[in-house]
C-alpha cells in the first residue's frame, strides 16, 4: 500500500468544529477522549502496517479525524470482534469502529451511525475458468466467515437463483474468518469464497493474478459506527460531526486515500441497516 498524505488544507478542515451542532455528552467531554474498539484484521478497513506494525486503514483514519473534529483524543482498543458489542454495552468502550455491518439484529443492542456502504461479493481463483457468473456457483462449495451475515445471505441467494431454477444449492462452508476462507480456496478445499466488496480490490493488489470477482455484490449493506443506546447524545454528536466532514470534503479525501470512494455516502443516517 502506498503511503499517502492528506493535504494540509483538508487536515485543517478536519480540525474545524464548524458545521455541526450537537454537543458531546459531558461524560465524554470531561474525560477528553473516546475509547474505540477496533480489530485490525480486515484490510483496507482495519489492519496493521506490515512495515511498522501500527494501526492503519480507512476506519483508523476516519476515527482519528472524527475525534479531532469532536475536540477529543482517541484511544484505540484492540478487541475481538465477538466481544465488541458487549464491550460497548458494558461501557468498556465508547464506540466500535471496525467495519461492523449495521443489521436489524445488532440494532437491538447498539445504535449505528452509518458511514459507508458495501456488499457481500463472491470471488474465486483466476485459474477456475468454469466460474465466471454467479450462477456458475450452484452446487459448488463457497466459504465465508461464520461471524458475519454472509452465510445466511448466500443461502438465501442460492434459494432464489439456484434451487428456484432447478439447480443444486450452493454448499455454504462457515470459516473462522476471511483469511481462513482464502486459505481453503487456495488449497482447493472450497470452490469460491465471499467477503465484503470493500476488501476485494485491496486483496487483488496484495496477491496479484490470484483472485477474480464473480458478479456484483448480492446486496447493499451499511457499515456503522456502533454506539451505546444509553448515550443518544454521543450518537447525535458523532452523526453531526461526520456530516460536517462529508459537507466539507474531508470524508471523501479519506475514502480516496484507500480507493474506496465507491462506498461513500452523502447523508449520514442512524440505524439504516436492514
Amino acid at each position: 500500500m502506498k503511503n499517502f498524505v492528506i493535504p494540509a488544507v483538508l487536515a485543517g478542515l478536519m480540525a474545524s468544529s464548524a458545521g455541526f451542532a450537537a454537543p458531546l455528552p459531558a461524560s465524554i467531554k470531561d474525560k477528553g477522549e473516546l475509547v474505540v474498539a477496533i480489530m485490525p484484521n480486515y484490510p483496507p478497513m482495519d489492519f496493521k502496517d506490515p512495515a511498522t506494525n501500527t494501526l492503519t486503514g480507512l476506519d483508523y483514519d476516519l476515527g482519528n479525524a472524527l475525534a479531532e473534529r469532536l475536540g477529543v483524543k482517541i484511544k484505540w482498543q484492540e478487541t475481538g470482534f465477538e466481544q465488541m458489542i458487549n464491550a460497548l454495552t458494558t461501557d468498556r468502550v465508547d464506540m466500535v469502529l471496525s467495519g461492523m455491518t449495521d443489521t436489524a439484529e445488532r440494532q437491538a443492542s447498539v445504535t449505528f451511525v452509518d458511514y459507508f456502504t458495501s456488499g457481500p461479493q463472491f470471488y474465486t481463483l483466476q485459474k477456475n475458468k468454469d466460474t465466471n457468473e454467479i450462477t456458475d456457483l450452484c452446487s459448488k462449495k463457497v466459504g465465508t466467515s461464520r461471524r458475519t451475515t454472509f452465510p445466511a445471505e448466500i443461502a438465501e441467494f442460492s434459494k432464489a437463483h439456484c434451487e428456484a431454477a432447478g439447480k443444486p444449492a450452493i454448499v455454504v462452508i462457515g470459516t473462522e474468518g476471511s483469511a481462513d476462507a482464502r486459505a481453503q480456496l487456495r488449497q482447493s478445499r472450497i470452490d469460491a469464497a465471499m467477503q465484503g466488496s470493500e476488501t476485494l480490490s485491496y486483496l487483488k493488489t496484495q496477491e496479484k493474478d490470484m483472485y477474480k470477482t464473480v458478479g456484483q455484490p448480492i446486496s447493499v449493506q451499511f457499515s456503522g459506527m456502533g454506539l451505546s443506546k444509553k448515550k443518544p447524545g454521543l450518537s447525535e454528536a458523532v452523526k453531526d460531526a461526520l456530516q460536517s466532514m462529508i459537507d466539507d470534503g474531508s470524508y471523501q479525501a479519506i475514502l480516496k486515500k484507500w480507493d474506496l470512494e465507491i462506498g461513500a455516502i452523502k447523508t449520514v443516517t442512524i440505524n439504516a441497516g436492514k
